[in-house]
């Protein structure tokens, strides 16, 4: 019989926040082979003794120096083509990790350096192992679910004004929203946010009303990127 070689499990986190109004993501840069020198994304082995989402918030404390309260987690995908990782055969699965306001990250052990990239700005960037394709993968998720659930709401601070909310949708979609659209629809979609019953003192306008989470987890009806 051929020799099979022993596979291995790891976590790959897509750990993204919103830095002057720029969808960015937090990258490592490797210290040790394989790959040294280059950028990638945090990620590690599951021990045996780990389910996948503690390795996962494990990660998040070791490499990206986050706190499993800080953010919102869920798992995008599995990645497990034969030749993704020198080292011999690992199976990844990605996680993506969002949250607001995240702090400036610190390194953690085999890392050389960690800091927040804009994700426009990594197109000349060539990333460790088949990173390049979760972090695609993950964003395409992000960006998804901001059209049927009421994700956008944990890329900002518990309470905030539709403008902000709106800013949230348009920096992670990349485009411009008609502002008494999105104000009507945010509004009327059940669960999604309420008023919290005072209003931000912003300079250069009247105070605009400030809002906070709903209850709810889906939007009924969606908010569409097009049409």
């Amino acid at each position: 019989m051929p020799h099979e070689e022993p596979l291995r499990v790891a976590v790959d986190l897509v750990i993204l926040t919103l830095r002057d109004r720029q969808l960015s993501v937090l990258l490592v840069q490797r210290d040790e082979e394989p790959h040294r020198g280059r950028w990638a994304l945090p990620g590690g082995f599951v021990t045996a003794q780990e389910d996948l989402e503690e390795a996962a918030q494990r990660v998040l404390a070791d490499e990206a120096s986050l706190g499993s309260q800080t953010v919102y987690l869920e798992q995008v995908r599995t990645f497990g083509k034969p030749d993704r990782d020198p080292r011999g055969r690992v199976v990844s699965v990605a996680f993506m990790a969002l949250g607001a306001n995240l702090p400036e990250p610190q390194r953690g052990e085999a890392v050389a350096d960690a800091r927040w990239w804009a994700v426009q700005d990594l197109g000349e960037i060539q990333l460790a192992f088949d990173h390049a394709t979760v972090l695609e993968a993950a964003i395409d998720r992000a960006r998804s679910k901001l059209e049927y659930t009421t994700l956008a709401v944990t890329f900002l601070e518990p309470e905030f004004t539709i403008s902000q909310l709106r800013g949230v949708y348009e920096d992670v979609w990349g485009v411009t929203l008609d502002a008494g659209n999105f104000h009507r629809k945010a509004t009327r979609s059940p669960g999604f946010i309420e008023e919290v019953g005072t209003r931000a003192h912003l300079t250069g306008g009247r105070p605009a009303r400030l809002y906070r989470a709903g209850d709810g987890t889906s939007l009924n009806p969606p908010l569409m990127r097009q049409g």
